[in-house]
């Protein structure tokens, strides 16, 4: 959605201080590159609509004005309009987001949205469409086009190609440097898991590293101020000696770039923020200029508070303060009293029969799994707990043998799970719209009339259709979870009642965060709650409910089974979450609960991921496994495929296997317990060590138990090379890494700093492997 900001007849602009800016949210991370931002289209304008009260539509597009312009354009390359200064005095500024569930393409679309208020023509990009570029004749003149006699490799030509597109560089004495050819960028990254990149950005992060000469992603250092910045305004932090060839290193390559990044990520895991800081250091490394000092979203505490800190307090008055120098430009008019926000989708109903075709290149990157993802029968199911326990752990078996070739999967990969909200929650939430649940329909990019970019649908819509609105409302729209507290900002404009509006609105606000807290996070409220009990007066059209209802991610789960052992079959644990709400009824996760209503012969929807569990290919060689809990899952796997291994190659091939185990109580949740025993007995599992917390005064855990075998320990890793896997909750693997690290220094003769170094040399050969979640 498109608002603009609005309080005066005009607007007073100050110039910004520097060229280069860098966003850290939690999990994900925004790139800031001089001043280009496009909204839906990557083409020459960048398009909105408006729906009135009556249903009719106006265009609301933030677009170029005046003739084409022919400069820095190539005989057959897309023209460009001429940018409108009076009313873009800012020029051009462009977002790239990396983003796994959609939170730093929702920042960056709330930039674009703010862009026109601030006197900047913004457009949003995908970072797979800077690797996918298929235009050949702007790639092979990004190649000369630095000027300087060595030319710009493939794969930097690739980059250059987008980020620094001459279509969207400022004009001549535009700027503090009165430079003429410079590119701005915006950069919003996500970091996924422990460490890593998006999928939308992992290609992006490979050719970075490349040209940046960065090896080591991980060794980034530097913390951000309470504020979400960095402190200092021009580095994220430093590279440690080891992590930077030179001879690698291309520090011309983007010289013409002015950038800005932010972060998004959680501070519970290891290498927070690491997608961030690393883009932020490695854009600088090759000559990028930064706007204004990186900022870091924590998602473990408050990332749209970290978000907004930085955008209203650094980005804006960065950015303005460099490009726009005190200049007056009209003001954006404001919006009909009964008018709809702009939405970036339109609805066409179709007749039963009637077919639409939606190529996978239309859907957002992290929607891909919808396509890929496909229906299988439950062969089997079991509760693992003892009944007196009232907790809920399954185990249940997929059958794959109907798509072996799409579900080809490795031991202890993950199973991606697509899950379906409750149908009384459907049925209930579409009485509230006034939704037809049987129509179908076609979801399209809600471009501008005649605008024949064809950038302008790549990658736009979240999820295929034709679909029903059953199904959209099932699978695709997250009515359970918590929205935040920008989606409650947008539900607000569709309230009706004054009191409905106002309660939104009051705790969208910074003000209204712990009203937001206690009466959403902490009463498990989510938006099908709001529409049909908290705030019955919102009217909103379906098109515009998609756009502000997050969407229903998949889960993942890591597969329990062996690819050797169960080719046809992959199973899974898992743990049903359960919590009490504040009004004594019961909150049950939208995933564990549609797996639990699952009976044999029911289908599920799944895919498979590629997890970090590999086995050492010297199969000699000890593995240490420790996973409390559900977190034996990809332990179970492994043991399968040891036992597998040893009944194939003989027991003299096959090193010490050691698992560390954990739960409550060894007679209510001591799950996969006879399985553990067979193991033992016909000599896989070498040592099976227990920790059965609650069973003594004194708690004790796996860590306890690894600490007691602290010189054991440091021979199977030092002597005979051993692999470590940890499975479970991200504060149990950082007390098992804490133990780790003090066992290495003790038992290895070495200082903290140095055993901490020696463990991450492992983490970096793959000997050491974690799989954590919050």
């Amino acid at each position: 959605m498109l608002t603009m900001m609005a309080s005066s007849n005009s607007w007073l602009i100050e110039t910004l201080g520097s060229t280069t800016a860098v966003i850290g949210l939690g999990a994900t991370t925004l790139l800031l590159f001089g001043t280009t931002v496009l909204y839906l289209s990557t083409g020459g304008t960048a398009s909105l609509f408006k729906e009135n009260a009556n249903g009719s539509v106006a265009s609301g597009s933030a677009s170029f004005s005046g003739r084409k312009s022919s400069v820095g354009t190539r005989d057959g390359a897309d023209e460009v309009e001429k940018l409108d200064t009076a009313k873009y005095p800012g020029g051009y500024l462009t977002i790239y987001y990396g983003s796994q569930t959609g939170t730093a393409e929702m920042f960056a679309k709330q930039i674009a949205s703010e862009g026109e208020s601030h006197g900047f023509f913004v457009r949003v990009v995908d970072l797979q469409d800077v690797v996918e570029n298929d235009s050949q004749e702007d790639i092979e003149a990004a190649k000369v086009d630095l000027g300087r006699e060595k030319d710009v490799d493939e794969e930097g030509a690739l980059i250059r190609a987008t980020l620094t597109d001459p279509r969207y560089r400022d004009g001549k004495n535009h700027g503090e440097n009165n430079s003429c050819g410079r590119s701005k960028a915006l950069f919003f990254l996500a970091t996924y898991g422990e460490g890593e990149p998006t999928d939308n950005a992992t290609q992006f992060v490979e050719m970075m590293k490349g040209k940046s000469g960065i090896s080591n992603i991980y060794k980034i250092t530097g913390d951000g101020d309470q504020n979400g910045a960095m402190n200092g305004s021009t580095s994220s932090g430093s590279l440690e000696e080891t992590t930077l060839d030179e001879t690698l290193r291309d520090a011309e390559f983007l010289r013409d770039l002015d950038f800005a990044v932010f972060g998004l990520g959680n501070k519970q895991y290891e290498h927070y923020n690491n997608m961030g800081r690393f883009i932020d250091a490695a854009l600088a490394k090759c000559g990028g200029s930064r706007i204004a000092p990186i900022g870091l979203g924590d998602d473990d505490d408050d990332l749209e508070g970290d978000f907004e800190n930085w955008k209203d307090n650094v980005l804006w008055p960065l950015l303005k303060k460099k490009y726009i120098k005190g200049i007056l430009f009209p003001q954006k008019d404001h919006a009909e009293p009964n008018s709809l926000p702009l939405c970036p989708y339109k609805i066409e109903y179709l007749k039963k029969g009637d077919e639409r075709e939606v190529t996978p290149d239309m859907i957002h990157t992290s929607s891909k799994h919808y396509f890929t993802a496909v229906d299988c029968p439950i062969s089997a199911k079991r509760e693992l707990r003892d009944p007196s326990d009232p907790g809920s752990t399954m185990h249940i078996e997929v059958d794959i043998s109907e798509h072996v070739g799409v579900l080809k999967y490795q031991t202890a990969d993950n199973l991606g799970v697509l899950p379906k909200n409750d149908s009384a929650v459907v049925d209930a939430v579409a009485k509230a719209l006034n939704f037809d649940l049987d129509q179908m329909f076609q979801l399209s990019p809600n471009t501008q009339p005649g605008n024949k970019d064809t950038t302008a649908t790549k990658h736009t819509l979240p999820f295929p259709t034709p679909c029903t609105v059953r199904e959209c409302l099932e699978r695709y729209c997250d009515l359970a979870g918590p929205p935040r507290r920008s989606d409650l900002k947008q539900l607000a404009s569709y309230a009706k009642s004054d009191i409905d509006r106002k309660a939104l609105l009051r705790m969208s606000s910074k003000e209204g965060k712990a009203e937001y807290k206690e009466k959403i996070l902490g009463s498990y409220v989510g938006i099908g709650d709001i529409v049909t009990k908290l705030c019955r007066s919102i009217e909103c059209p379906l098109e515009h409910f998609i756009s502000v209802c997050p969407r229903l991610q998949p889960r993942y789960y890591t597969i329990s089974s062996s690819s050797s052992v169960h080719p046809k079959n992959i199973h899974i644990t898992v743990s049903v979450l359960e919590e009490q709400k504040k009004n004594e009824e019961k909150f049950t996760g939208v995933c564990t609960g549609h797996l639990s209503e699952l009976k044999k012969g029911d289908s599920v929807r799944v895919f498979v991921r590629d997890s970090t569990f590999r086995l050492p290919k010297q199969a000699e060689r000890p593995i240490i496994m420790i996973g409390p809990g559900t977190g034996i899952a990809p332990m179970r796997a492994i043991l399968q495929e040891r036992s597998h291994m040893r009944k194939t190659l003989g027991d003299e091939h096959l090193g010490p296997n050691i698992l560390y185990f954990g739960c409550k109580n060894r007679t209510l949740d001591y799950i996969y317990r006879d399985e553990l025993k067979k193991f033992v007995d016909e000599g896989t599992l070498s040592e099976l060590h227990l920790a059965f917390s609650r069973e003594q005064e004194k708690k004790i855990y796996v860590q306890h138990l690894l600490a007691e075998r602290g010189a054991e320990t440091w021979k199977f890793i030092h002597n005979d090379i051993a692999s470590i896997f940890v499975c479970g909750g991200v504060k149990m693997g950082a007390d098992v890494d804490h133990t780790l690290q003090g066992i290495i220094s003790e038992h290895g003769n070495m200082t903290r700093d140095k055993a901490k170094a020696y463990l991450d040399k492992m983490a970096m050969s793959g000997r050491f492997v974690q799989e954590l979640w919050s």
